[in-house]
């Protein structure tokens, strides 16, 4: 115990003496002035007391008969006041009931019997107080860790509260992000409708296609339910889809892309990759870029510039491929003869399957309907008939033209028999064959 308390702690036990015969107070201060204690004598229980209740003590060794108030009783009323204080009973009788007592009512940790062995003593008591050194011990770190756990959970609740508080702000500020980006995309979309219309300024009137394109784009968006990125991407395509054309000479802007031949034939195959190539720096076009690198990609995969086939095609470009061929028939961008709404219609139907997805023509048929007042095809009772299937009686559903452009027959015209005689000569005469647009009456039952 002294090694222990000299090189750990610079704390030293105070120890209280309690007898009534002070030559064995004299003999117990002897043997104790080499041990690190301070010691105290006191004469009586009352006089230990009174010590006690004026200092810590770290141990009491009592003498068991003592008048007035016996060691059992003072090492029971410790235990009461001053339970942290070690109790050794020292006695020089073999008395039974004091031992009982001061055992039951001081739960003394030691006696020793009188006459004391001093090796066994200084032992004794070095243990009571080496345990009672630890047992504080204990319990210092027992409050500590309970000290500890407490700062620990105000500090996990404030450090949650501070991270719930940071993810909410982090959460604003990233929604704010997600707009402003949101904000960024639409105005890009405006930006590409702009850059359209003044690139569309390079052409003649009559074959400007943008403006057009993208109002039917938004028309087939809006019938088919498509979320938001797929109608600005689709949108941002229809505008600039043909931005790799710019610089093509005036001649070949205009010229009907079946009349092309060798090198122009071949610059024009490459200007879906050409316009992709000029938009993928910007990064809310890339998507849309993509979509304009395959719109001239064919279903059944003859098309350009990779050959992609059926439903390798991204969906977008499929679409974007019926509605700028639909928009170029009828300017003549395509064919030498410029088309009306529904002989373009008529076209890809024909070609569904080949050049279309023949899942999505349909429905474009219905969004051209929608988008298009003097599209016919849409309507159940319109039909397609070439002359020789022509009867009397029969209503024309839209003007009849010529190849030339001349106009032949008015729509709403009723045929007779002359006129349909009429009409098979001028076609052989001509080398052509008319597709001509029936409109059964309401009334009448629908042609087969």
């Amino acid at each position: 115990m002294d090694e222990q308390l000299a090189t750990t702690s610079p704390y030293k036990p105070t120890v209280l003496l309690v007898d009534d015969e002070e030559s064995i107070l004299n003999s117990l201060r002897r043997l104790l002035r080499s041990q690190p204690y301070e010691v105290l004598l006191a004469g009586s229980g009352a006089q230990a007391l009174e010590i006690m209740a004026a200092r810590p003590i770290d141990l009491v060794m009592s003498d068991a008969r003592m008048p007035a108030m016996d060691g059992a009783m003072l090492l029971a009323e410790t235990r009461r006041l001053y339970p942290a204080t070690t109790r050794i009973l020292l006695t020089g009788y073999a008395d039974l009931t004091m031992m009982i007592k001061a055992i039951n009512e001081g739960q003394i940790h030691h006696y020793i019997s009188k006459p004391w062995n001093d090796e066994e003593m200084l032992l004794t008591l070095r243990q009571s107080l080496e345990h009672q050194h630890s047992e504080r011990e204990r319990l210092r770190l027992e409050k500590l860790t309970l000290e500890q756990n407490d700062q620990l959970k105000a500090l996990n609740a404030s450090l949650e509260k501070r991270v719930e508080a940071r993810t909410s702000e982090l959460q604003q500020t990233a929604d704010m992000l997600d707009l402003a980006y949101d904000e960024l995309k639409r105005s890009y979309v405006t930006g590409t409708e702009v850059f359209s219309l003044l690139a569309n300024l390079r052409l003649p009137k009559e074959k400007q296609t943008n403006r057009q394109l993208i109002e039917l784009i938004r028309v087939y968006c809006t019938a088919q339910v498509m979320d938001e990125a797929s109608n600005r991407d689709l949108t941002m395509a229809a505008a600039l889809y043909n931005i790799g054309k710019l610089s093509w000479s005036d001649s070949m802007m205009i010229a009907p892309a079946d009349l092309l031949h060798s090198t122009d034939r071949e610059r024009y195959r490459a200007y879906p990759a050409q316009s992709e190539s000029l938009l993928m720096t910007l990064e809310p076009m890339k998507d849309a870029a993509r979509l304009i690198r395959h719109h001239q990609e064919r279903w059944d995969g003859t098309g350009f510039p990779d050959h992609l086939k059926g439903e390798a095609i991204p969906f977008g470009s499929r679409l974007l491929k019926l509605a700028v061929d639909f928009i170029e028939l009828q300017h003549g961008l395509i064919l030498e003869r410029q088309m009306n709404s529904d002989e373009a219609l008529l076209y890809i139907r024909k070609y569904a399957g080949r050049l279309y997805d023949p899942g999505m023509v349909e429905d474009f048929v219905q969004a051209c309907a929608a988008f298009l007042s003097d599209v016919t095809l849409g309507d159940p009772r319109v039909k397609v008939l070439s002359t020789r299937e022509l009867a009397e009686g029969m209503v024309l559903a839209r003007n009849l033209n010529a190849d030339n452009g001349m106009l032949l027959l008015n729509a709403g015209k009723v045929l007779n028999l002359p006129l349909v005689d009429k009409l098979i000569a001028f076609e052989a005469m001509e080398g052509a064959r008319y597709s001509v647009f029936i409109k059964e009456p309401d009334d009448a039952p629908l042609l087969a």
